[in-house]
């Protein structure tokens, strides 16, 4: 028996209880699903219109960049433009994620790569499990289908969301991944990125890419 175990087992003997009562665990499991929600911010609120024009609005206000596109067949396309545009390598890691896999990047002229990234790669790409309106947060889930490294080591990140998959706030966001995940099938990392990396530790100035990304460039997906 483990410490744990055998203090709980004087608890349990100090309350005159056992660990295996039907009766007990069914009230502590209905009293969790009553719990009541706790408050939200009214900001990110409302249907998707509304929310989508408060996440870019976040977003844009803590320094990411974003590109609205008609449907997921016009990714690659505003990836490369983007990348033109800031003066990159026309080069792009991804993850194993079918949703990107499938899309029409021969018709642009990037070099792609896949897997997790080893730190000498200057632009990545994933795709967004959720984003936070509240914030203009991006939530990203690992797995091999979108390797946490793409989310820290390249210099440049693009990351692709759907609008549909904007939340208001951060609790929605939570109850999206345990409906979709389910129990004991969480991903084992759960990355919460708002803009591009920064640190004002020295001398109280601001620095983008101080510990990960010095750009951040969101692909809205309206369709």
């Amino acid at each position: 028996m483990s410490a744990r175990d055998e203090i709980l087992a004087n608890v349990r003997r100090s309350l005159g209880v056992s660990a295996t009562d039907a009766a007990r665990r069914a009230n502590v499991e209905g009293r969790v699903q009553r719990a009541a929600p706790g408050v939200r911010p009214l900001r990110g609120q409302g249907d998707e219109g509304a929310r989508v024009a408060i996440f870019i609005e976040q977003a844009l206000l803590v320094s990411a960049s974003v590109a609205q596109v008609p449907g997921l067949d016009a990714v690659p396309a505003e990836i490369a433009r983007y990348l033109r545009a800031q003066n990159l390598p026309a080069t792009l890691r991804m993850g194993a994620d079918e949703r990107l896999a499938n899309l029409p990047w021969g018709e642009t002229q990037l070099s792609l790569s896949t897997g997790p990234s080893a730190g000498d790669d200057l632009n990545s790409v994933s795709f967004a499990e959720a984003g936070v309106a509240e914030t203009g947060t991006l939530a990203l889930v690992s797995g091999p289908h979108n390797p946490t490294t793409l989310n820290f080591l390249p210099d440049n990140h693009i990351v692709v969301l759907r609008a549909g998959d904007v939340e208001p706030d951060y609790e929605a966001v939570w109850s999206r991944l345990r409906a979709r995940f389910g129990k004991g099938l969480m991903p084992r990392t759960v990355n919460l990125v708002t803009g591009p990396s920064r640190s004002a530790d020295i001398e109280q100035k601001l620095l983008l890419g101080a510990h990960g990304p010095r750009r951040l460039h969101i692909v809205l997906v309206r369709g």
